[in-house]
């Protein structure tokens, strides 16, 4: 079993003792996020759980429990988001350096294979052009060359999310700031994921897109997953054979994994987070 910690809210950054303490008792109970009365309780014994997928803008508060978990025999690996966009756009996450302080130590530490960067989601704004997009995904490459073996990109989707279509108004209301929905421009994205290949191909890191519809293989951006069952293959050393999300978007190629956390409790405030309705 892969436990994802977790798409719906920042455990690393928020809930580190929470996920700990459950890891300790074996177990987690977790709620249907669309039926509050259904609760499964998934097992966190290590010989039940395969991998563990942490997603998280900020992973430092569980640094200080990763010997706890290889000492319990747990196999890990981090997606770690770094957009660095403006604080209108990401009120709450902490300053770059710091997060790249972050990203650097916890890549020295269990190496550039296991951290993964995501630059994601890509979100063209009235302060974010394509420019300022190529520009900030370029210092942040140079910063973590050597540090990461891939980066996956996708971007933003707006109108599909009524969360994200509420936030996005409201920052046009309060900030002033206009949107674009970029996904319906596939010129647009094509010539954002050509320069993107460009600068990642330069600081030699493999470049992956999450979810997209569009082929752009041919720019270099290689279809991805972020649980991927061949990096998952390669870190466990277990050959597995898994079978695809299905409550995922279709274009989505990540395997079924059990996630543990809960809507709406991540404090980071990204206007165009699809998880949480508290902006």
């Amino acid at each position: 079993m892969i436990i994802s910690a977790s798409r719906r809210t920042d455990i690393p950054a928020f809930y580190s003792d929470w996920f700990m303490s459950k890891v300790r008792e074996g177990m987690v109970e977790v709620q249907n996020p669309f039926r509050a009365d259904q609760i499964k309780t998934v097992s966190l014994r290590q010989e039940d759980v395969d991998i563990i997928v942490f997603w998280s803008k900020n992973p430092a508060p569980l640094v200080a429990y990763l010997k706890e978990l290889d000492v319990r025999g747990f196999k890990y690996y981090f997606l770690f988001t770094i957009n660095a966009y403006p604080g209108t756009i990401e009120p709450s996450v902490p300053p770059l350096m710091e997060v790249i302080d972050t990203f650097r130590g916890l890549s020295d530490r269990i190496g550039p294979g296991r951290v993964i960067w995501r630059f994601d989601p890509i979100l063209i704004t009235s302060i974010t052009s394509e420019g300022y997009i190529a520009d900030r995904f370029g210092e942040i490459s140079d910063l973590l060359r050597g540090y990461t073996e891939r980066v996956i990109i996708s971007f933003a989707v707006i109108e599909n999310y009524r969360k994200v279509l509420r936030s996005m108004k409201r920052l046009r209301e309060t900030a002033k700031i206009d949107y674009f929905d970029i996904t319906t421009d596939s010129a647009g994205k094509r010539r954002i994921a050509g320069e993107l290949h460009r600068i990642a191909d330069g600081c030699n890191m493999e470049i992956y897109d999450c979810a997209e519809e569009d082929d752009l293989s041919d720019l270099g951006v290689k279809a991805g997953s972020c649980i991927d069952q061949d990096l998952i293959s390669k870190i466990t050393g277990i050959s597995l054979n898994l079978k695809k999300d299905g409550s995922q978007r279709g274009a989505c190629g990540c395997v079924k994994s059990r996630d543990i956390g809960r809507y709406d409790t991540c404090r980071h405030g990204c206007v165009y987070c699809y998880a949480t309705g508290c902006k």
